[in-house]
């Protein structure tokens, strides 16, 4: 072999030797990029979600920031997939490190909201939507705030607040069949029918193939309004 042969060999070898050293030495996260969270979460994927932010949380490398946006995924799925006090429990703790951050005081208010806790759901949710550009954070949820504000107040047969707060739920996303039949049912309830035919209509022209709830309130009023 000529002396241009040993040498490409040698400095071939030095090069797989070099890359083997290096690699050895780099964190584990940086070998191997962990999958999108968020991606996972936005497509669906909830448990692969939360193993890859409960997989992040326990990074020692990551700093406070990184977190906290770990979390907010790792919430918004764990709800998303039923899992209601798991939420609930990281939500506090990650409240913990940044109890001013939005999406997680809504997170934290939606995860009680379901585990039957309206009274404290009822409070941070009351806090969350008075938070200027709260949606400009991130969060998304004004919307589906106010509608869970008038679910609690239907519950409790506050009908106009619950008039109100629904309102404000279909103003936000106008596009939500279930909200404007639940707008017309508190409607119903404190005794304006004209405007819960018209909320129940709204509902009905959205998603005619399931507003069975929202046709049998409009033919009540109906029958309210024409004895």
């Amino acid at each position: 072999m000529n002396f241009f042969g040993k040498s490409f060999i040698k400095v071939s070898l030095f090069s797989v030797a070099l890359t083997a050293l290096t690699s050895a030495f780099l964190p584990i996260h940086a070998q191997a990029a962990r999958p999108d969270a968020l991606k996972l979460y936005k497509s669906g994927n909830y448990k692969e979600a939360i193993r890859v932010c409960q997989e992040e949380l326990n990074d020692p490398s990551r700093g406070t920031a990184q977190d906290i946006e770990s979390y907010v995924v790792l919430c918004w799925s764990l709800v998303a997939n039923k899992q209601y006090r798991e939420a609930e429990k990281s939500a506090a703790q990650a409240r913990q490190l940044s109890s001013y951050d939005a999406r997680l005081l809504e997170i934290q208010a939606e995860s009680k909201f379901y585990l039957e806790k309206y009274d404290e759901a009822m409070t941070l949710l009351q806090q969350y939507v008075v938070i200027p550009n709260a949606d400009k954070k991130g969060s998304q949820r004004i919307g589906l705030s106010y509608y869970l504000m008038g679910e609690i107040y239907i519950r409790q047969k506050k009908w106009e607040h619950a008039d109100i707060a629904i309102s404000k739920a279909v103003d936000t996303e106008p596009g939500m069949s279930f909200w404007w039949s639940k707008l017309g049912y508190a409607r119903e309830q404190a005794g304006y029918y004209q405007d819960a035919i018209l909320a129940y209509n709204k509902a009905i022209s959205l998603n005619a193939s399931s507003s069975d709830d929202a046709r049998r309130g409009l033919v009540r009023c109906q029958a309210k309004l024409n004895p």
